[in-house]
C-alpha cells in the first residue's frame, strides 16, 4: 500500500473513531435535555468584548466559560466539549436560576433552583429532574424537606403549610400514600395510613379537646369498624358509613348520663370541615428549562444533516463522501484502496464496532389483527349456553343481597357455600321464564365475588349490561392450550373461560389467599377474577360446564400493535406462525421478544417490588405456569407504516389516528405533577414508557433477552399476570421428569413453584429496567 493509501486509510480509522463519539454526544443532546443548538463561530475575542470570555484550564477539556447566550440566557461556571459540565450558573431570561453542579449539559448533583415567583428547590439533581433529598420552599411559605424522584416528593419527607398544617410521613409520586401524621393548625391530628393523598386505611384521628376516632377509614371518612371515645371514658362501637342505613352500632356511657344526644352522623359534619391541604403547584419544572448552547470553542461543525425518516446524521453519510472523493483523486489505486477499505470495514465488525455499511433493518408496524372472535347468533353450537349463561348472571347480580361488607368470615370461603337455582323454561318465583332449554345453575361463593367486584370498583348494572346486554358474547377462534374456550363481551371489558374441574377446585382453594392479597395490594398484577359459576345441562349427559369471569387485560383505548406472553423458560417459546400471517392479535413469546422496556422511575421501583409481592403470593400457593401478558402500543409511525424511534421527526402527512397521541417530556411532568390526570394510568395500565430495541447475536439459538442497540420507541404498555390456576401436581411433575431427561431442565415451563418463581424474576427484572 502506498504512503498516500496508508494516510488516507488512517485517517478514514480516526473518521469512525469521530463518528463512534458523535453518536455519544447525540444521545447526550437527545436523550434528556431540550437543546436549542447554536454555532458559536466567533471563539476569539478581543479586549473590548465584554459578552465572551473564555479562561481554557492547562487540560484543555474543562474549562471556565461567562456567555450571554443568543436567546438572552446567562451562564458562568465549568464547560466542557459544548456543554455546561462541574459547577456553574445559569440564568434563565424568565427569572429562573440554577446554581449546582452539571453533567454535559444536565443538571446534576448538588444545586439549588430559584423561580421569579420566589420559590426555590435546594438538593439534589439527576438528569434535570429533582431527584434525592431535597428542599422546596414555596412562594406563600409552603415548605417540604424529604425524599424526591423525578420531580414528585416520593419517600419519607415532611411538609409544612402557609396555613399552619403539617404532615410528616411516606409519599408516593406526589401525594401521601403510606404511614403518616397530619395536624392541622388548631391541634387536631391524624395519624394512620395514608393513599393517593387521603386518609384511607387504619388510623386514628384526635381532637383537641381529648376525644377520638380509632378505626378504619376510606377517602378521610371512617368507613366499616370503628370506636368513637369521649374524654369522660364513654364510646361508641360500631360499623360507619356515610350511608344512614349501613350505618350501626352500640353507645357504652361511662356512668349514669354520658353523651346519649350524641348522634353518630354529626362526627362525618365535624370531619367535613378538617381538609387535607393540597399545598402550592410547582409553576415550571427544572426538567422543562431549555438550554440554549453551542458547539464546543475547540472545533466548528457545520449543521448536521436530517435524513429522510428524520433521524440526524452523525458521520456516516459524510464518511462515505470521503471515501468516494479519496477513490477519484488517487485515481488507480482507488480501486484496491476500496479493497482494503472493506477488508478494514470487516475487521471492525467482528471487534463487535457497528458496521459503517447497513443498519438494522427498520422495524414496521404490525399489520392490524380483525376484531377478534366469532359472535354467538342464534344457530351457533353454543348459542344456548351464552343464553344459559346470561340468565344466571343477570340472577346473580341482580339479586337483592345484603351490603357486602370487605371483611369476610373464613364460612365465605368455604368450597361448600354455592347456591343451585334450577331455570325451567317456564319460570318460578325466583326465576324469569325463558326461550334456551332447561338447565341448573350455580353460584361458587358468592358473597366473596361479590366482595371482589366491589373491590374492583365494578358497577353491578355494567357488569350486567356488559355480559347480558342485546350484544352477544364473541367466541375466540381456537380453544387455548388447556383446551378451555374462551368468550369476550362485546365491549371487551370481560372474559369469560370455560374451567376444567381441576382448575376450579385450585381457584376455590387459593380463593381466601387470593382475596386477602388482591385487597392488599391495590395495585396488584394478578389477573382479576369477578365470578366462578356451573352450568348442569339437561338430558342423558347431564353436562356440567363450569366457567370463570375474569377482567380483559388488553381492554384499553389504545390500540395494542405487539402482544407477548412471557414466562421466562426458552423450550417452545416461540411463536409457531409464518412472518406472513403475524398481526397484532398474534400472541408472541419469549423468544420471540426483541425489546427492553425501560419504565419512569417511580414506576420502576412500584413494578419490582408489585412483582416481587405477587411471586411470593403465588409460590406460597404452589402455583406454577403462570405469565406476564404484555401488549405495547407504539406512539409513532411513518405513513409507510415504519416505526420512528424516539427523537426522530415524523414524516408530513402523518395523521393523528395511525400515531395516537404522543407524550412530550413536558407533556409527561405534567402529568406526573398533576394526580388528578391519573386516573387512566395505574401500574400495567396505558403505562408511557420507551421500548428500546434489542438484537440477538446469531449463534446464540436460545438467548432471551437480546443485546441493546440503543434504538429507542416511545410506548405506551399494559401487562398483567395471569393463568394463575395450575399448581404443581402429579402431572407437572411427571412432565418435569420426562422432559429434563431430553432437554435443560432450567429452559423448560414445568418446574417447581419455588425454581419458577425466581426464574421468572429474573427474567423480567432483565426486560424491565429503570429508564436512566
Amino acid at each position: 500500500m502506498s504512503k498516500d493509501q496508508s494516510y488516507v486509510l488512517k485517517a478514514w480509522e480516526v473518521t469512525v473513531r469521530k463518528t463512534q463519539q458523535a453518536k455519544k454526544r447525540a444521545n447526550s443532546v437527545f436523550g434528556t435535555v431540550s437543546v436549542a443548538p447554536h454555532t458559536d463561530i466567533d471563539t476569539t475575542t478581543d479586549d473590548n468584548d465584554d459578552e465572551t470570555t473564555t479562561t481554557r484550564s492547562s487540560t484543555e477539556e474543562i474549562y471556565h466559560a461567562e456567555r450571554v447566550l443568543p436567546n438572552g440566557d446567562y451562564y458562568t461556571g465549568q464547560w466542557y466539549d459544548s456543554f455546561p459540565h462541574g459547577h456553574g450558573k445559569y440564568l434563565w431570561t424568565d427569572g429562573c436560576m440554577y446554581i449546582g453542579d452539571w453533567y454535559n449539559g444536565k443538571t446534576m448533583g448538588s444545586g439549588k433552583f430559584g423561580w421569579p415567583s420566589g420559590a426555590s428547590y435546594e438538593g439534589e439533581f439527576k438528569s434535570g429532574y429533582m431527584d434525592g433529598i431535597g428542599t422546596y420552599t414555596g412562594p406563600s411559605g409552603d415548605a417540604y424537606k424529604g425524599q424526591w424522584v423525578m420531580n414528585l416528593k416520593h419517600g419519607h419527607g415532611v411538609k409544612s403549610f402557609a396555613n399552619g398544617d403539617a404532615y410528616e410521613g411516606e409519599w408516593r409520586r406526589g401525594s401521601q400514600e403510606g404511614q403518616g401524621k397530619y395536624q392541622w393548625s388548631d391541634g387536631s391530628y391524624y395519624i394512620g395510613e395514608w393513599k393517593n393523598g387521603t386518609i384511607y386505611g387504619k388510623g386514628s384521628f384526635v381532637w383537641t379537646n381529648g376525644n377520638r376516632y380509632d378505626g378504619f377509614w376510606d377517602e378521610g371518612f371512617p368507613r366499616e369498624n370503628g370506636t368513637y371515645k369521649w374524654d369522660d371514658g364513654s364510646f361508641y362501637v360500631g360499623n360507619w358509613s356515610k350511608d344512614p342505613e349501613e350505618m350501626n352500632g352500640t353507645y357504652y356511657p361511662s356512668g349514669n348520663e354520658g353523651n346519649l344526644e350524641w348522634d353518630p352522623k354529626d362526627l362525618f359534619n365535624n370531619l367535613s370541615e378538617y381538609k387535607i391541604c393540597s399545598g402550592e403547584r410547582v409553576p415550571t419544572l427544572p426538567s422543562q428549562k431549555k438550554l440554549s448552547v453551542w458547539n464546543s470553542s475547540k472545533r466548528i461543525e457545520k449543521p448536521r444533516r436530517m435524513s429522510v425518516d428524520g433521524r440526524v446524521s452523525v458521520g456516516i453519510d459524510r464518511a462515505f463522501e470521503k471515501m468516494n472523493m479519496w477513490g477519484n483523486e488517487i485515481g488507480d489505486g482507488g480501486a484496491d484502496m476500496r479493497k482494503e477499505l472493506d477488508a478494514e470495514l470487516m475487521r471492525l465488525e467482528a471487534e463487535g464496532i457497528q458496521s459503517l455499511k447497513s443498519s438494522p433493518v427498520p422495524m414496521k408496524l404490525p399489520k392490524a389483527g380483525r376484531k377478534q372472535g366469532e359472535t354467538i347468533s342464534k344457530g351457533h353450537r353454543n348459542y344456548e349456553l351464552m343464553l344459559n349463561l346470561q340468565l344466571g348472571i343477570r340472577h346473580s347480580v341482580g339479586r337483592q343481597a345484603p351490603v357486602a361488607s370487605l371483611d369476610l368470615k373464613p364460612s365465605a370461603f368455604d368450597p361448600k357455600d354455592k347456591i343451585w337455582r334450577r331455570f325451567p323454561r317456564e319460570g318460578t318465583k325466583y326465576t324469569p321464564p325463558h326461550q334456551s332449554t332447561e338447565f341448573k345453575w350455580k353460584d361458587y361463593c358468592p358473597l366473596v365475588f361479590r366482595s371482589l367486584r366491589k373491590l374492583f370498583k365494578v358497577d353491578p348494572a355494567d357488569y350486567m349490561l356488559s355480559i347480558c346486554g342485546n350484544d352477544a358474547l364473541r367466541e375466540l377462534s381456537s380453544p387455548g392450550k388447556s383446551g378451555s374456550f374462551f368468550y369476550l363481551t362485546n365491549d371487551d371489558r370481560y372474559m369469560i373461560k370455560t374451567m376444567k374441574k381441576s382448575e376450579t377446585k385450585v381457584l376455590l382453594r387459593m380463593l381466601a389467599a387470593y382475596y386477602n392479597h388482591v385487597r392488599a395490594f391495590e395495585n396488584s398484577l394478578v389477573i382479576r377474577f369477578f365470578g366462578l359459576h356451573c352450568v348442569k345441562l339437561n338430558g342423558p349427559t347431564q353436562k356440567k360446564v363450569r366457567f370463570v369471569i375474569m377482567g380483559n387485560l388488553f381492554c384499553s383505548k389504545y390500540s395494542v400493535h405487539r402482544r407477548f406472553d412471557l414466562k421466562g423458560s426458552s423450550l417452545g417459546r416461540t411463536t409457531d406462525k409464518p412472518e406472513s400471517e403475524i398481526d397484532s392479535n398474534t400472541i408472541l413469546k419469549d423468544l420471540d421478544l426483541n425489546f427492553i422496556f425501560r419504565l419512569q422511575k417511580a414506576w420502576y421501583q412500584e413494578f419490582i417490588r408489585q412483582i416481587d409481592k405477587d411471586c411470593e403470593f403465588l409460590e406460597q400457593e404452589r402455583i406454577m405456569d403462570y405469565s406476564l401478558l404484555v401488549g405495547i402500543h407504539f406512539r409513532e409511525a411513518s405513513v409507510a407504516g415504519e416505526l420512528i424511534p424516539s427523537g426522530a421527526r415524523t414524516p408530513i402527512g402523518e395523521s393523528d389516528e395511525e400515531t395516537g397521541h404522543r407524550l412530550s417530556r413536558a407533556e409527561v411532568d405534567q402529568l406526573l405533577s398533576d394526580p388528578s390526570r391519573w386516573a387512566s394510568i395505574r401500574l400495567g395500565t396505558n403505562m408511557p414508557a420507551r421500548a428500546e430495541r434489542t438484537m440477538r447475536k446469531s449463534e446464540c439459538e436460545f438467548q432471551l433477552v437480546g443485546e441493546p442497540t440503543g434504538e429507542f420507541y416511545e410506548v405506551v404498555m399494559i401487562f398483567g399476570i395471569i393463568d394463575i390456576l395450575q399448581d404443581y401436581d402429579i402431572s407437572k411433575k411427571l412432565e418435569h421428569a420426562y422432559k429434563s431427561i431430553q432437554y435443560d431442565p432450567n429452559s423448560i415451563s414445568a418446574v417447581d413453584p419455588r425454581q419458577y418463581s425466581r426464574r421468572f424474576r429474573d427474567f423480567i427484572f432483565k426486560v424491565f429496567t429503570d429508564d436512566n
